[in-house]
């Protein structure tokens, strides 16, 4: 069976967003130990022009929640960029799961081939739905839930690629 838009989407974005919350769990737990203020892993960056892990999460969440609403053809709720702390990341990444879960998955499913329209940069980019998710979202979102996770990595945190993957639909056999 073919996976339709919403299916696509909104698991990929649930799994990803809950990993990068346990993630930050592990990392909430490693600067306690260590005794290390917040503020600096959430400060914490790869390099000199790539964001700090703040920014990485802000907008892995944006991409989930942005790109999904323009799919489902509803404005994106906006979220102020005012978090400072791992607990204020961990909130915002369940303001983003709680939110995706109220999106109509009809609406999404039908947005294939509809042109989106989206802020790029100072200008607009536009996509048909299929493309956007695959080439633009998807890639984005995975982008900045990666660089999150390698900034924890990078940080210390003891956290492998099963941390990355998160509760993947896997089955041993």
């Amino acid at each position: 069976m073919p996976s339709s838009m919403s299916q696509a989407s909104l698991p990929v974005f649930e799994i990803g967003l809950n990993a990068l919350m346990a993630v930050l769990d592990k990392a909430a737990a490693h600067v306690s130990a260590k005794k290390i203020d917040q503020s600096v892993l959430a400060s914490w960056r790869l390099a000199p022009d790539m964001f700090a892990l703040v920014r990485q999460v802000q907008v892995a969440c944006d991409q989930a929640k942005n790109g999904a609403a323009r799919l489902a053809g509803v404005e994106p709720p906006k979220f102020e960029d005012n978090e400072t702390t791992l607990d204020r990341l961990k909130e915002r990444i369940a303001k983003t799961i709680a939110y995706l879960k109220t999106l109509d998955t009809k609406a999404i499913d039908s947005s294939s081939e509809r042109e989106i329209t989206f802020p790029l940069g100072p200008n607009k980019g536009q996509m048909r739905g299929g493309d956007y998710l695959n080439h633009f979202v998807l890639p984005n979102f995975y982008f900045h839930v990666t660089a999150a996770y390698a900034v924890v990595r990078n940080f210390g945190v003891d956290i492998g690629k099963r941390d990355f993957l998160g509760a993947i639909p896997l089955k041993r056999i």
